[in-house]
């Protein structure tokens, strides 16, 4: 805990770890088990830790050191922005991975695993059990519905109901929502060569959005790991193309 700024209006509970560093603002309550690392902000009347909303798990009273669920890891240098709520996983810990940002009135629930890097716009919803990849970005207002998986490096547009898993480095957005096209401007922003980009944006043109056909021996390492991620998953429902 050296050099952090707790305020005495916060509440951290049993079973809170924390890093060096940390910052917690007034009226936030961090329940355990909870583990957060270097680094990490958290405003003002963030929730961290409640248990799940499933109505077969307890709803225990963790204050008084019943820590039940599987708990809550916020990743080195997070930013959770004032009245963000973050709920307990029910089997794995709901998981804010290192570097991202999760702004005002955003919702995760249980079992989340949130890649690095990513950013959850104020007003975001996602719903149990998703997956998100590293570099996402998820605009304001935005729901995903439980047990769905968004890619590395895509961009989901503002008020979007994602009901369906969407590719990596794409952009998807509307009401339904449809992928629309790659986020070849983020691909290069991360440093990805221009003929890795231009494949990518043939695979997905072609409508092979579950890159079946798709060599990943030719991309390099970080897009190879961000494609195999996909490509690896069982039962993916991808979302319709609608791509421009």
């Amino acid at each position: 805990m050296s050099d952090s700024k707790i305020s005495p209006l916060a509440y951290v509970g049993p079973g809170v770890v924390l890093g060096a560093d940390v910052t917690i603002g007034p009226g936030a309550v961090i329940l355990g088990p909870c583990t957060i690392g270097d680094n990490v902000w958290i405003g003002p009347g963030a929730q961290i830790g409640a248990p799940p909303e499933m109505t077969d798990q307890p709803q225990n009273a963790a204050w008084t050191g019943d820590l039940t669920h599987a708990g809550v890891r916020i990743g080195a240098g997070a930013v959770i922005r004032e009245g963000a709520v973050i709920h307990q996983g029910s089997y794995r810990e709901t998981t804010v991975g290192a570097g991202s940002w999760i702004l005002n009135r955003a919702y995760l629930a249980h079992d989340v695993l949130l890649g690095a890097g990513t950013t959850v716009s104020a007003g975001v919803s996602i719903g149990g059990h998703c997956v998100i990849g590293d570099r996402v970005n998820i605009g304001m207002n935005a729901s995903v519905h439980q047990r769905r998986f968004i890619g590395a490096g895509s961009m989901i547009g503002m008020g979007t109901p994602v009901a369906r898993d969407v590719p990596p480095h794409s952009k998807a957005f509307g009401v339904p929502a449809r992928v629309r096209g790659v986020n070849t401007v983020g691909m290069s922003r991360q440093g990805i060569p221009a003929a890795e980009i231009d494949s990518l944006v043939a695979a997905y043109a072609s409508g092979d959005l579950l890159l079946a056909e798709l060599d990943l021996a030719q991309f390099s390492t970080g897009l190879a790991a961000d494609l195999a991620q996909w490509v690896g998953r069982d039962d993916r429902n991808v979302m319709t193309a609608t791509l421009r």
